[in-house]
């Protein structure tokens, strides 16, 4: 595809990279500041432009369009698509139309940068798949946005493990914790809805840890034995959640809908290479707020990462002095570490916010090299295959379910 040049910045010989967003919600603003930000840290290959936004509803596009800067709203997806001054889409909607909206897009020569999981079934993901590589051979790509492979610690720590610090992977733990939905009376928005959602926690926020487990590892699950749980079968309808304790205009009159996905999930897993793991994704677990964890038990020491302390790693090196042996804190902040040499001084921590701008970086350096970025949508099938998996345990009382292997 081509990709037009900035002609209102006549100083700048960088070709410009024009987006179009979809969606314009809690990751839409996250996608936003990040396209903003990512030229003013980095140097790329080519520069962002925030050309359109879409949204349903006019009034709502118009306004978030003026908040985040973007030059034009569209109230159709499609209409954005079919735009000539577009030269990406950035699906930020929920995983019902990811693939209708994906594969539109690649098919009429946009890259795309799509949210994850990557889509509501395996089905779905494997036709993204599909287009997505038939349109890679002409030049066009697509990416998922698995957003916390960019978290400088995390990205840390699979360079240590790939460099052999753990020694052979044995063990991997990983969880998920969030209490927002501990509240009976949160209210039924489309993220309790399966047939918007597809699933639950384990779908919002547990296919990160599925994600980040294969990346840091750089191993595969291969089978799964799983739990899922829904403790709060019914919410209010038409309301906004407003965080917990926050709903005291619910009353026992309050019409209430079912929820149909699940609130919690737990399962086992084994990786091929040998290591096993235990992952638990909830969405109710009072006083974690964004408790992402993640820990690594090798041959030759261990490495554990929780979000809530987002800059620092613990690490074991089993190969010291016996005398001197224990968990140390890298506060991951030097020039040396992944992505950090981009912004503050030594010991300045970055936030949530930066792992969309160091997706935004590499997904620009990638299209700009010509050259496919990743995560893939072959990358994030992988991912929905294990979340199948993980749903087909917990539907047969926990039986072992294998995990097809994802073959181009």
């Amino acid at each position: 595809m081509t990709v037009a040049t900035r002609a209102e910045t006549a100083t700048d010989p960088r070709p410009a990279l024009r987006v179009g967003m979809v969606g314009h919600a809690f990751m839409g603003a996250m996608h936003s500041h990040a396209w903003r930000t990512a030229p003013h840290f980095f140097e790329l290959p080519l520069v962002p432009e925030l050309a359109a936004i879409a949204g349903r509803n006019r009034a709502g596009a118009e306004m978030a369009a003026q908040r985040m800067g973007w030059a034009s709203v569209e109230t159709d997806w499609q209409a954005l698509i079919d735009r000539d001054d577009i030269d990406l889409i950035d699906i930020c909607t929920p995983g019902n139309t990811h693939a209708e909206i994906a594969i539109a897009a690649l098919r009429a020569g946009k890259h795309v940068l799509c949210e994850k999981p990557l889509a509501n079934s395996v089905a779905e993901a494997e036709q993204m798949t599909a287009v997505a590589e038939e349109a890679a051979a002409h030049g066009v790509f697509a990416m998922c946005g698995y957003s916390y492979r960019r978290t400088p610690a995390l990205a840390l720590m699979k360079r240590m493990v790939a460099d052999g610090r753990l020694g052979t992977v044995r063990q991997v733990r990983a969880q998920y914790l969030q209490d927002w939905l501990s509240d009976a009376n949160a209210p039924l928005t489309w993220r309790l809805d399966r047939a918007k959602s597809g699933s639950g926690a384990l779908g919002d926020i547990g296919a990160h840890s599925i994600d980040a487990a294969q990346f840091v590892t750089g191993l595969n699950i291969t089978g799964v034995s799983a739990l899922l749980e829904t403790f709060t079968k019914e919410r209010p309808m038409g309301g906004e959640f407003v965080g917990l304790g926050g709903h005291g205009d619910v009353t026992a009159d309050t019409p209430r809908g079912p929820v149909t996905v699940d609130d919690a999930a737990l399962f086992t897993a084994r990786f091929d290479g040998g290591a096993i793991g235990v992952f638990e994704a909830t969405r109710t677990a009072l006083g974690r707020k964004n408790a992402m964890r993640l820990e690594v038990n090798g041959s030759l020491g261990s490495v554990a990462f929780d979000f809530e302390d987002m800059n620092f790693l613990q690490f074991y090196d089993g190969t010291d002095a016996e005398d001197a042996r224990g968990f140390h804190r890298i506060l991951v902040t030097e020039p040396v570490h992944p992505y950090a040499g981009h912004w503050w001084p030594t010991g300045h921590g970055l936030g949530y916010e930066h792992g969309f701008t160091h997706q935004v970086a590499d997904l620009l350096t990638a299209l700009g090299n010509k050259t496919a970025p990743t995560p893939s949508f072959r990358d994030a099938l992988g991912v929905q295959r294990v979340l199948a998996a993980v749903e087909d345990s917990a539907a047969n009382n926990s039986q072992w379910t294998t995990i097809e292997e994802s073959k181009p």
